[in-house]
Parts: C-alpha cells; structure tokens; sequence
C-alpha cells in the first residue's frame, strides 16, 4: 500500500503536453452522514489509481479509479451493511479555460486528492446503504426483521373505525 495522500503536486511530474503518468497513492475518504446515521469506510484509506496527462496550453486531463466500502447500518433492516462501491471518475484543469474547464480540486498545480475522492464516492454511493438489494426490512406491525421471519409472516387488518355503528345492528 502507498502512503496516504491527501494533496497531489502535479508539477513535480514535470510532464511535458500530450505526456502521462499512471499513479498508486492511497487516500482517506473520512467519514458519511446518512439520515443522521454515521457510516465508515472500509478500508480507511483506499489505493486509488490516479492517470494524469498533461495537456497543451499548460493544462492537465486527471482520472481516479478506486473502490471502497460503506459500513454502517442497512437503511431497511438495521442489520450491519456493507456494500461496496466502484468509482471512475475524470477532471479537466485547463487555466483560463473558463468555469467548464476549470478542476476545484487544482490550485497551481496543487491537486486536493482527499476533498476530490471524498465527493466522487459521495456522489458514486447508492441512495440506499442496504445489507442485500434484497432486503425486506422490517415489518410496519411488529418490528420483526422480514428476512428471517416465516414466510407466513402476517397481520389481521384492524377494522375499519368507520364502520363500527354498522357492527352494533342486530337483525332478529
């Protein structure tokens, strides 16, 4: 495993327009908030492959590829869940290029690795952290975790309130 990066100086590759670099460097993705849950990363710092190329009028095209895990709780069943998401992501850095082609992540040749990586798996991660996409969840009665109970799991509907002076009528 690299040593963690969470700034990348892209001048020191002193790459010339059209040349390119693979690069390994392991990075932090720190920690995600969802509906007031906490959710870690496994592992803590992920290896990310990062591809710079070095474009002419001085500019840089970047690629970040990783995988990392979520754990925390399923969002359906509350049993632990840890789904793990692939992200592949792509910047350009063009100066003076106008907004569209200008990175937030660059300044000067300065590359914020951990706050580009962070936001990508933020943006990569399901809307949903469940245990299976298969998850049932729970049942709105009783609570009961739906992927373990008997398949004849159920409830007798509670009568209609509505309809209760009807109950009291007694035909003789």
């Amino acid at each position: 495993m690299a040593a963690v990066t969470d700034t990348f100086d892209l001048g020191r590759l002193q790459l010339s327009s059209g040349e390119g670099r693979r690069l390994t460097l392991a990075v932090r993705l720190g920690r995600f908030d969802f509906a007031g849950e906490r959710y870690g990363v496994e592992p803590e710092s992920v290896d990310a492959m990062l591809d710079v190329s070095r474009m002419t009028g001085g500019g840089y095209a970047l690629r970040l590829r990783f995988a990392a895990g979520l754990t925390g709780p399923c969002m359906r069943c509350l049993e632990p869940a840890a789904p793990v998401t692939e992200v592949d992501v792509r910047e350009i850095h063009q100066p003076g290029g106008g907004e569209e082609l200008t990175s937030p992540y660059v300044h000067d040749a300065e590359l914020d690795l951990a706050g580009w990586a962070h936001d990508a798996y933020a943006l990569a991660l399901p809307a949903q952290v469940v245990c299976t996409p298969e998850c049932a969840g729970l049942c709105p009665e009783c609570g009961a975790n739906l992927n373990i109970a008997e398949d004849d799991h159920h409830h007798d509907r509670a009568p209609d309130p509505r309809w209760a002076k009807l109950r009291e009528l007694r035909f003789e």
